[in-house]
């Protein structure tokens, strides 16, 4: 865990550093003004699938932009686009082997489905004095990639093998996001918070309940942001 949050950390700082020497170059400071906030948003998430028999949830990095766009007053529409979004499930049971059609192998070993979407959420955001903010909305998600993957080890050997099942699974997600955050400093700077999401279409296209749902914790950046208000 302490190494997943360490790549965490520099991963986002990172691209966040040279994002914002980039996009500063190209726009300056139109992209953050009293109504209008741009920046990364990125965190971890941990995702779970609906009606198979494992919950051992899939943490993944999760990395991408947002907007917030005044509507009025305090009211405002939070939207961008997720680019990395890790979703799936760990430690796969025979039984999920069977429901999801994926191929065992001869060997021991474990199976976790995982699943890659880009997201675009669509929510009204309000923003108190007190610097929290609650979010709710629709999200809609475009499937990237997906894949069985097996792992086993006998004494120095491990062995990794990935079955490419997006053929198997609905090309599109729907679904409904709330979240609170909170903004560190009053004016401008970073917020932290956590957003949870509930999956509203069947993952496999032949399986019903199937839904994907997940706990994202995570921290917008303004970019070029000077004075940006509540």
């Amino acid at each position: 865990m302490k190494k997943t949050c360490f790549l965490f950390l520099f991963l986002f700082f990172g691209t966040h550093a040279h994002s914002q020497i980039l996009i500063s170059l190209l726009f300056g400071d139109k992209l953050n003004s009293p109504n209008l906030e741009f920046g990364i948003d990125g965190g971890i998430s941990w995702s779970e699938i609906s009606s198979l028999e494992s919950s051992d949830q899939r943490g993944g990095l999760n990395l991408g932009f947002y907007f917030d766009i005044r509507i009025k007053n305090n009211f405002w529409l939070n939207t961008g686009l997720m680019l990395k979004s890790a979703q799936g499930l760990n430690n796969l049971t025979d039984g999920d082997l069977v429901t999801i059609g994926a191929t065992p192998h001869e060997s021991s070993g474990d199976y976790g489905q995982e699943l890659s979407y880009w997201y675009l959420p669509v929510l009204a955001k309000y923003k108190f004095e007190n610097r929290i903010h609650l979010e709710l909305g629709p999200q809609l998600g475009l499937i990237r990639n997906a894949n069985v993957r097996f792992e086993s080890s006998d004494g120095n050997l491990t062995t990794l093998i990935e079955e490419d099942n997006v053929d198997h699974l609905n090309r599109f997600d729907v679904g409904v996001v709330g979240g609170v955050s909170y903004r560190l400093l009053k004016d401008m700077g970073m917020s932290i918070g956590v957003r949870y999401y509930y999956g509203f279409i069947d993952i496999y296209e032949r399986v019903s309940g199937t839904t994907n749902s997940h706990i994202y914790l995570h921290a917008e950046i303004p970019i070029g942001a000077k004075e940006i208000s509540q």
